[in-house]
């Protein structure tokens, strides 16, 4: 997942910069004397020969008289191979949630008898947990567990899954009586949001530290291979097995991932321990404080805005969707899990296009595309339910295959650049904060899709015996994809150049101070540069 190579462009390597010995600096010093033009490079030696390898590429040029330098520089990544397998694992393990979950959707709606409205409402009422995640990601942020702050919250989120997933597959009553089932879900989500704010602020502490820009990118890649595999898995084992087997297998993934995060040492990822001497009610008012400040600078209010009210003002029917499907269509689950599996190769592509051509592309142009794209694309289930796929010779289990997923899929493809754009806009140890409260934002605007949903379904009749006005739900929910379409003005023209700023605070007057600092320093040498001349 994590890139082994790292570049820093115009901005001075004080991380991990190895020592250069007297030799290589005299060798490099007559090169530059005899061409600035000349680009070159210079082999360097680190203390730790086993972590480092180190390429150096310095480049000079002369711009109206004032010397400018210019350096790229890739490193072996220090604890590198620690932190993918950590971070990959745990990335892919929360892809193939959906395995389980979407067996647990097939025994509330087949063993237990649920309605569609209730059905999506017990599915995001389950959510409810992840609403919190900023208060995880404050903890994360100020209070560690032995010598970690990221890895130990790591091991008590997969722990609290394993306890929720394991008793449904073991006891019956935890899967059979809905109240119990509730308390499980609510416990597996818990514990999956705790994971979550951990491994994403690991990841964009990690970046920030050594200049990787798109880390979420290879996060989102092993997550949807995770999909890819949970949903072929899980449309095989409902085939073949009850719900409580694909519980219990799910628990022995989840059991892995448990001893890869307690065989973790999160000090060999080479990141900086924050000394805290005030006490931990006063570290987390002072980080609250400090995430307050973060969100309110208008370069992150202003996306995060329109992000959110993009995804809670349209009604989610996924719940009434997945009833007709299996119910009236009569499906089987390897369908609906294929289809899943589709989705996912469809997200795993767009990650990896995204991350090679369309990171530099402007954002507004490209979230103004993606939203039209999903708008549109959740006409295809209205093409589903009106059967119109048969009168042009395509079975519903093709067209289920093959477009059932893909406004879901669309859906979570645009929060990509809005989470690359402010992992690289946090501000140092407000990493967990940050992240988590753009994680806690968008969960909340679904649940509140999903409420708005249920209350759709219940006002046009929709019911498990009634289906006859989805369609209407549909065209009223394609509708609402389009509105937000009328405020792209919250989106930013295209992304924040922050290493060429080097500024990493978020508020005006840090990023004034560093201005002057910059001006300073730029000053200074030109004066030099001056004094050598007439020497």
């Amino acid at each position: 997942m994590i890139n082994p190579f790292l570049s820093i462009q115009n901005s001075p390597t004080k991380f991990l910069k190895p020592p250069f010995s007297s030799t290589n600096r005299k060798q490099e010093q007559e090169r530059q004397s005899k061409n600035n033009n000349t680009l070159f490079m210079v082999d360097t030696k680190s203390r730790r020969a086993t972590t480092f390898a180190c390429l150096s590429i310095s480049r000079r040029r002369r711009n109206n008289g004032v010397s400018e330098s210019e350096e790229t520089v890739r490193f072996e990544q220090l604890g590198g191979k620690g932190i993918s397998v950590l971070c990959g694992l745990g990335y892919w393990v929360q892809g193939s949630r959906c395995f389980p979950w979407l067996a647990l959707n097939f025994h509330m709606v087949h063993s237990l008898g649920l309605q569609p409205s209730t059905l999506q409402l017990v599915q995001y009422s389950c959510s409810l947990p992840m609403v919190a995640k900023p208060l995880y990601g404050v903890l994360s942020d100020v209070l560690y567990i032995g010598s970690g702050r990221r890895v130990p919250y790591i091991a008590i989120g997969v722990f609290l899954q394993v306890l929720a997933w394991g008793s449904m597959a073991i006891f019956q009553g935890a899967r059979e009586v809905l109240p119990y089932l509730m308390a499980c879900a609510l416990l597996s989500n818990l514990g999956a949001s705790i994971t979550e704010v951990a491994k994403d602020a690991l990841v964009a502490e990690y970046g920030l530290r050594y200049r990787i820009n798109g880390l979420q990118s290879y996060a989102l890649m092993a997550s949807a291979a995770g999909g890819v595999l949970g949903n072929l898995l899980g449309g095989y084992l409902l085939l073949k097995t009850p719900p409580k087997i694909a519980f219990l297998v799910f628990t022995g993934l989840l059991s892995l991932q448990l001893v890869v995060s307690l065989s973790s040492r999160e000090e060999s990822f080479g990141l900086p321990l924050i000394a805290e001497r005030s006490s931990v009610l006063d570290s987390v008012k002072k980080q609250f404080s400090n995430l307050k400040e973060a969100i309110q600078a208008e370069e992150i209010s202003q996306p995060l805005i329109w992000a959110v009210v993009s995804i809670s003002m349209v009604p989610l029917l996924s719940g009434s969707v997945f009833c007709y499907q299996t119910q009236v269509l009569n499906l089987d689950p390897s369908v609906i899990g294929m289809s899943k599996v589709v989705g996912q190769l469809m997200l795993l592509c767009l990650t990896v296009v995204y991350d090679r051509y369309l990171k530099t592309l402007p954002m507004r142009p490209l979230i103004h595309i993606v939203q039209l794209l999903y708008g549109l694309s959740i006409l295809l289930d209205y093409i589903l339910v009106k059967q119109i796929n048969l009168g042009i010779g395509i079975s519903n289990e093709v067209y289920v295959l093959c477009f059932s997923s893909l406004a879901e899929i669309l859906a979570q493809f645009k929060i990509l650049p809005f989470a690359v754009r402010l992992a690289s806009m946090c501000p140092q140890g407000c990493e967990g904060s940050v992240t988590s409260f753009l994680a806690s934002a968008l969960c909340l605007s679904q649940i509140v899709s999903a409420f708005l949903g249920v209350g759709l379904a219940n006002l046009i009749g929709i019911t498990s015996s009634d289906f006859s006005n989805l369609s209407s739900g549909i065209l009223i929910q394609s509708l609402a994809a389009l509105v937000p379409l009328c405020f792209m003005h919250l989106v930013p023209f295209s992304e924040p150049v922050v290493e060429k700023e080097g500024s990493r605070g978020l508020s005006k007057r840090s990023r004034r101070y560093r201005r002057a600092q910059q001006e300073n320093v730029k000053y200074r040498r030109e004066r030099e540069s001056e004094e050598e001349v007439q020497r």
